[in-house]
């Protein structure tokens, strides 16, 4: 029997709905620790409350040492089926310190051993929408290349593909190519998994999503492509012994592997996203009279179905 099922997806949606209204709290007011802490603590009492039997495989940042949330915790009832569980209470902690766009609070749920154990390093990235043959684009071609090649897919000219790329100096060199070869760049400041999902809704004008960024943020996207189609390539980076290390801790001894969308996401999964701060897929968190209000989308790939959610709730 398939434990990813809606009744679970809608059960778990507690868990970022409380993170993202205690991260809220702190949007603008410049404390990313406060904010990220708020989340975290949140979440995590929301997950105890479940009838599962879960165990964190993507969490707080290992170098961090987080004392909850951490790789390896349990979390839940210790009850129900056994679960991988991949969160990201505050993607984007310095979006909700500024009060920016695209804050969220994330996370993925899987059958146990349904989720990469991607180590806290950095990851080669790209990603495209649904309804193109595999191998459109490559990870190891050059990033001109990939365009034309999307474009000729799709039958537009490369003038009208869109990608998205973190607005990082290690990027200049893909954001020259890009515009030399006529693409258009959306350049986001921070929150890469909101960038890779928005090749999947072409009001976005978004197409593709490449570069590099937290790999734990990489197997979440591909989390949320598995459940509404796409495609994902995604390699990891190690740039010294530790994180070589980190790697080897996490059963990865092929550090030069490129990893496709299913075997970053081996089984069918749940992903879930709510808004803290409003940006191109959410709506974030708003307090209207003492009246609560939030918007979460809810995917899952086993029964294929997506759900957009805004709920209102008194202030606790």
């Amino acid at each position: 029997m398939n434990a990813i099922t809606d009744d679970l997806a809608f059960a778990a949606v507690r868990a970022p709905i409380a993170a993202a209204i205690a991260a809220a709290q702190f949007t603008g007011r410049g404390d990313e620790r406060a904010a990220d802490q708020a989340a975290v603590d949140a979440m995590r009492a929301a997950l105890n409350a479940l009838p599962i039997k879960g165990r964190v495989v993507i969490g707080e940042g290992e170098r961090d040492e987080a004392p909850m949330l951490y790789v390896g915790e349990e979390v839940g009832k210790g009850v129900g089926p056994a679960l991988d569980i991949a969160v990201d209470p505050l993607e984007g902690t310095t979006l909700t310190a500024k009060a920016k766009a695209n804050a969220m609070s994330v996370m993925a749920l899987a059958p146990k051993g349904g989720l990469l154990h991607a180590p806290d390093t950095y990851m080669d990235k790209l990603a495209i929408g649904p309804g193109y043959e595999e191998g459109i684009v490559d990870l190891d071609k050059p990033v001109d290349q990939n365009v034309r090649a999307l474009a000729r897919a799709k039958g537009v000219t490369v003038q009208d593909i869109g990608v998205c790329v973190l607005d990082r100096p290690r990027h200049a060199s893909i954001i020259e190519a890009l515009r030399a070869v006529g693409a258009r760049v959306h350049l986001i400041g921070d929150g890469d998994i909101a960038g890779v999902i928005n090749c999947t809704n072409p009001e976005t004008g978004i197409d593709m999503y490449v570069g590099s960024g937290g790999a734990p943020e990489g197997v979440l996207a591909a989390a949320a492509l598995k459940c509404v189609g796409g495609q994902f390539q995604g390699r990891l980076i190690i740039r010294n012994d530790e994180e070589r290390v980190r790697a080897e801790h996490a059963g990865l001894s092929d550090v030069k592997r490129r990893y496709t969308l299913d075997e970053l996401v081996s089984a069918d999964a749940i992903f879930i996203a709510t808004g803290v701060t409003t940006g191109s897929l959410l709506y974030g968190v708003k307090n209207v009279a003492g009246i609560v209000h939030t918007n979460t989308i809810v995917m899952n790939s086993a029964t294929r179905t997506v759900a957009e959610l805004r709920l209102k709730q008194p202030v606790a």
